[in-house]
């Protein structure tokens, strides 16, 4: 909410879905969502341009209709459809504090270790990469993401 003189303006909102395989993750009214897309992170907001971008690996950051601040999840990369309404189509997504940092940090551990012995499958030494990214992201985010105040 924006304050005028006296007069009280409402910031424009648009109606936010966020689904996975398993869950509906996310559904509400906000003010804006930031995600990261393949040229870098990217805001979305009511009257937004319709547009359809993928989604890489990331953080995701959402400002929720008439709240200053944000709720921020760690996404598995996906696509975002913003037209009237905006929707976020995602292979998993998790919220700040349902990470398990130290598995996240074993997984990641295991991961470049594996690296080291085997860089002989391009795709596998692929998905192992992108798993560390993961894990990397999650880790960011249990611990506050990278927006977060200082």
């Amino acid at each position: 909410m924006l304050w005028k003189g006296l007069t009280r303006v409402m910031a424009k909102s648009v109606k936010l879905q966020v689904l996975t395989p398993s869950r509906m993750f996310y559904e509400g009214d906000i003010e804006l969502v930031i995600a990261r897309t393949l040229t870098g992170d990217e805001g979305f907001m009511a009257g937004h341009s319709w547009a359809c971008k993928l989604l890489v690996i990331g953080e995701l950051w959402i400002q929720e209709a008439g709240v200053k601040d944000f709720k921020y999840a760690a996404i598995s990369g996906g696509f975002i459809d913003v037209k009237e309404d905006i929707i976020i189509y995602t292979d998993a997504a998790e919220w700040s504090e349902e990470i398990d940092t130290q598995r996240a940090l074993v997984k990641k551990a295991k991961m470049e270790e594996w690296l080291k012995e085997h860089q002989d499958d391009p795709t596998r030494v692929a998905r192992a990469k992108k798993s560390i990214t993961k894990q990397l992201t999650r880790i960011k985010v249990a611990a506050g993401g990278v927006r977060r105040k200082r």
